[in-house]
């Protein structure tokens, strides 16, 4: 993910953006995505939600499993790859049906089915004897589901939330999405290694708990209707065609941004394994810290990054990201460097993704800012899952000092964005 989406899907416009001039008649286009400001979610059904969301976020999760997986059955890190390449294939699809379904069916209902398709491809990736294509079908379910995931959340909290209460209703999805992604392989782990479980044993745990996830969020739509004054959804169907007019704003950099920060998130988590092996390290450490940072991180500390200026606010946490991939390269000769690492990354990353989220959304006309955000996610998604076939063949053919070093490119290269992006908005306010 993982934020992952890690989905705080910022829908209000909140001031500051672009200084685009907004007609009436963008007023009205836009006037379908807000809610009547009297609606509140009920503590009850929104247990519903965490829960559920708590659950699949665990799916995505097993992935960082899968390096060692595939070499348990003779396989490698590049066979890792080519299943989260089939991953990004199935986000992607993902992502163009959810409002198909969602439409028809509901965003509650849509994240169920995508609940659900993530514990049939954890499960498939546990049918797998050995190598062969058809290891790549699991990962694309996965995919597949995630994608549909990521969008399908925000659009029903959305339905069942007014503009006064929906940020906080975000970040405490958010929160929990990202405790999921990053408690899952921990609890594995401890089953594996204290436990004695096998992988095959876990990887079918995780997917039946996909699937209770599944029943829960189907109870949560049933129970928490969403409001008739609202479409069933936001994601509007011309977010291909509005590339160009997202793309020359300055929305361009901070989803350019989330690509090359997932980037250094996934090959981070889902390379751990491999990274400490030869130093006596767990994995499982990495994980828990890592969950643990983000949660801790977002509860106390959003509010402060969201006082700060937004756009130092951004560097400050990219600089932070680069530090937790430093230390990586700096655990062989000192262990304490692991958990700093996580803690690093998790409230780098952790507290980023929202923070730039915001950016690509506040920074684009109001016409276009759901279309913005669906490419954000659809960039988010790129990272996660695109950049581990890359990163699994330098691992395999250049090793780990390598793969770090590409890991930390992605994000200079992040910061650097984040440095073009302040100039660009300081040529705009002197041109006009």
């Amino acid at each position: 993910m993982a934020r992952p989406p890690e989905a705080d899907a910022p829908l209000e416009h909140s001031g500051g953006g672009s200084g685009h001039n907004i007609s009436p008649l963008d007023h009205r286009r836009s006037a379908i995505f807000i809610r009547p400001s009297g609606l509140t979610m009920r503590p009850f059904s929104s247990l519903f939600v965490l829960i559920g969301t708590l659950l699949a976020a665990g799916g995505y999760g097993a992935t960082f499993f899968l390096s060692m997986h595939f070499r348990s059955l003779g396989g490698s890190d590049l066979d890792t790859g080519l299943a989260l390449a089939a991953a990004t294939l199935g986000t992607l699809v993902g992502v163009l049906l959810v409002g198909w379904f969602a439409q028809r069916i509901g965003a509650a209902r849509t994240m169920a089915l995508a609940a659900l398709c993530i514990g049939f491809g954890v499960a498939g990736f546990a049918l797998i004897e050995r190598i062969s294509p058809f290891s790549l079908f699991p990962g694309f379910l996965v995919g597949l589901g995630w994608g549909a995931f990521c969008l399908a959340a925000p659009m029903s909290l959305t339905e069942r939330t007014s503009n006064a209460d929906r940020g906080s209703w975000f970040m405490r999805f958010g929160t929990v999405q990202m405790a999921g992604v990053g408690g899952c392989p921990a609890v594995a782990a401890f089953a594996i290694h204290s436990l004695r479980w096998p992988l095959t044993s876990v990887l079918y745990v995780i997917g039946g708990l996909c699937a209770v996830a599944a029943l829960l969020l189907e109870t949560f739509g049933r129970i928490s209707p969403r409001s008739r004054a609202t479409p069933a959804s936001p994601v509007q169907k011309r977010w291909l065609r509005e590339i160009g007019a997202i793309f020359r704003t300055r929305a361009a950099y901070p989803i350019a941004m989330i690509s090359l920060c997932a980037c250094v998130f996934s090959g981070l988590m889902t390379f751990q394994m491999s990274l400490v092996q030869g130093t006596g390290l767990q994995a499982g450490t990495f994980f828990s810290v890592y969950a643990v940072t983000v949660v801790v991180a977002r509860w106390l500390l959003a509010r402060v990054v969201i006082r700060l200026h937004r756009e130092i606010a951004t560097k400050v946490l990219l600089v932070m990201m680069l530090l937790g991939v430093a230390a990586v390269s700096a655990v062989p000769y000192n262990a304490m460097f692991h958990p700093a690492s996580a803690i690093l990354l998790g409230t780098g990353y952790g507290l980023v993704y929202p923070t730039i989220q915001t950016q690509a959304v506040n920074d684009s006309a109001e016409m276009h800012q759901p279309a913005a955000l669906t490419w954000f996610v659809v960039a988010y998604f790129i990272g996660t899952f695109g950049f581990p076939a890359i990163g699994g063949w330098v691992l395999v053919h250049m090793g780990p000092h390598a793969l770090v070093a590409l890991i930390a490119a992605c994000g200079l290269a992040a910061l650097t964005l984040a440095i073009l992006q302040d100039r660009h908005g300081v040529k705009s306010l002197s041109k006009a």
